[in-house]
């Protein structure tokens, strides 16, 4: 096979195992993120993340993740929801609905991984989920997969943003697909929807003020009283600037059993969310990403919420 037909095989594939999109790009240096990441970076905008800092030259470089890579494969994986919770009730963001997406794609691509083994024989490669400081959006964008909304999130053109991106960085020449343009034009929703102005300007997400990094990523006992009341109900996640993007019209329902909700999720009241036990807690968030905040940081973001009200 030339690497031509290498590139159609590996997307052939990768739709089979049930990836909605795949395209390729050539690993290397980030040019253009770099100044962006380390303007960022230094002004504050990863809030209590250090994680963020570290591995600066590895998160631009994936020749640095794995040694004397030529490919990156990246891939879209759907989980737009066939239903949503109940109005007027605590709400979590549509990617946690089912099983936690790092154990569900990586079982995926390292099944990928193997084929292309069997295949084309002793190729070296690393897969990636979320999981290491890999600037997925950024490769998903140079392989053609969408464009970087000005909510910073990667917008497919004919299904829109709620996609889990992941990539498959390998040492074997592969046929480059490149970027397409932006079509946010003059759109600002998702900048005047952000209940707490995270999006200071478009392009660029303030990730101290996003509810997402308040809900799950900081850890502090109590939430910072300046987002008082600017919650909207949110206790881990928040999709709004995905929900009030008009490229969203798009999206379609996925068909992965494992990111279907537990039966009771989608009905559960605020009463209930209130008086969650452990044992239903663990029942209800079996293998699902809610767990990242524990329970007890679930009904921290509860109680916070609640006291808006009052």
């Amino acid at each position: 096979m030339d690497k031509k037909e290498k590139t159609a095989y590996i997307k052939k594939l990768a739709y089979e195992l049930g990836f909605a999109f795949c395209g390729v790009s050539q690993s290397g240096f980030l040019e253009e993120e770099a100044p962006r990441l380390e303007k960022w970076l230094q002004s504050g905008k990863a809030g209590k993340m250090e994680y963020m800092s570290n591995h600066f030259d590895k998160r631009l470089d994936t020749r640095l993740l794995v040694p004397n890579s030529k490919s990156v494969i990246s891939l879209l994986y759907n989980y737009y929801p066939t239903q949503k919770q109940i109005d007027d009730t605590f709400k979590i963001s549509k990617y946690a609905y089912g099983q936690d997406y790092h154990y569900v794609i990586k079982d995926k691509l390292n099944e990928l991984h193997q084929h292309l083994r069997t295949k084309f024989g002793d190729i070296d490669g690393r897969v990636f989920v979320d999981s290491a400081p890999v600037m997925d959006k950024a490769w998903a964008k140079k392989a053609g997969l969408g464009w970087i909304g000005k909510n910073s999130n990667l917008i497919h053109p004919r299904k829109g943003s709620f996609f889990f991106i992941a990539e498959l960085i390998l040492d074997i020449e592969l046929e480059a697909d490149g970027p397409i343009k932006d079509f946010c034009g003059t759109c600002t929703r998702c900048i005047d929807a952000c209940p707490t102005d995270a999006i200071v300007e478009p392009y660029v997400v303030d990730g101290s003020k996003c509810i997402s990094y308040l809900t799950i990523e900081l850890k502090d006992e109590v939430l910072p009283q300046e987002f008082s009341g600017k919650m909207n109900d949110w206790v881990f996640g928040c999709d709004v600037c995905q929900d009030v993007c008009p490229w969203n019209r798009f999206s379609t329902p996925h068909t992965e059993p494992l990111f279907q909700p537990h039966d009771n999720l989608l009905t559960l009241s605020k009463k209930e969310w209130s008086n969650l036990s452990d044992e239903y807690f663990q029942a209800l968030f079996k293998k699902s990403a809610v767990k990242r905040t524990k329970k007890s940081g679930l009904m921290r973001n509860i109680s916070f919420v609640q006291e808006d009200k009052y």
